[in-house]
């Protein structure tokens, strides 16, 4: 082998002056933007040592804010259900303040119309009883009037027990005045009279002539007793009544020109009788 033969070189190849001075200049330009860089941020700034994990969308955290949003607008749901029943109790009270009220307004129109009902139905029961002691008194007068003045002679009457008080507070009554609806104790009318003195043997009679003649057992004219109630009229429609007093006389409240007397039965005979005692 010859001395001069050529042997190949293992150095590389020498870069070009154009390449190396373009990578010197990339290579300044990233340091330079690094040192920038790092001069504005913070002179004691942290080293980033962990990595904060963004959560993953699954198909669990699906389901959850499902039943989220689900539970959010049953929430909403009983809210808007709660309000109308609400509502609906309020609408109820009113209604029924007013109906009560109504029924309060009915009742008392009620009751009003019953007392005027009463009132008229005792002033015609009386003007009848007025008009049929007239009648009575014009057909019997004649035959009675020469017998009057002995009739108003007091009697004692042998009466006992409860009786003895009746007859005795209806005799204490003779001479008081008659009016009509007067219940004593200076004026009376006919069934007022003997419901006062029946209520001083704790008996409480009904107010009215017509009911005070069915108040107890019927009695004929024949078989009388002291303290038996004496009545004019059908038994139930009677239109006047007087208490007997024993010796074939009365004690009645008859009208508004002679007031309470005692009279023979013959004075003005009566339809029928009842016994309470």
């Amino acid at each position: 082998m010859s001395h001069t033969a050529h042997i190949p070189s293992h150095r590389k190849p020498r870069r070009n002056a154009s390449t190396t001075a373009l990578r010197a200049g990339v290579a300044g330009g990233v340091l330079s933007t690094i040192a920038v860089a790092g001069a504005a941020g913070p002179a004691q700034a942290e080293p980033v040592t962990q990595t904060i994990e963004m959560p993953t969308i699954t198909a669990g955290l699906s389901t959850t804010v499902a039943a989220t949003a689900e539970a959010t607008q049953q929430v909403a749901l009983d809210l808007e259900t709660q309000a109308q029943e609400d509502a609906a109790a309020s609408s109820a009270a009113k209604d029924a303040k007013k109906a009560k009220a109504e029924a309060v307004r009915k009742a008392e129109a009620k009751k009003k119309a019953e007392a005027a009902a009463k009132a008229k139905a005792e002033a015609a029961e009386r003007a009848s009883r007025d008009a049929a002691r007239t009648t009575l008194q014009k057909t019997t007068g004649s035959s009675s009037s020469g017998s009057t003045n002995a009739a108003t002679t007091s009697y004692s009457s042998n009466a006992t027990g409860s009786a003895a008080s009746v007859v005795a507070f209806a005799q204490a009554q003779v001479g008081d005045a008659y009016v009509s609806g007067g219940t004593g104790p200076n004026s009376w009318d006919c069934s007022g009279l003997v419901q006062a003195a029946f209520r001083t043997v704790g008996v409480d009679l009904p107010r009215v002539s017509q009911s005070q003649s069915t108040a107890g057992t019927q009695v004929s004219l024949s078989n009388l007793q002291p303290g038996d109630i004496l009545y004019w009229g059908g038994a139930g429609s009677a239109y006047h009544v007087g208490i007997y007093v024993g010796g074939g006389q009365f004690v009645g409240a008859q009208n508004s020109s002679t007031g309470v007397v005692q009279r023979p039965l013959d004075y003005d005979m009566p339809t029928g009788a009842v016994r309470v005692l």
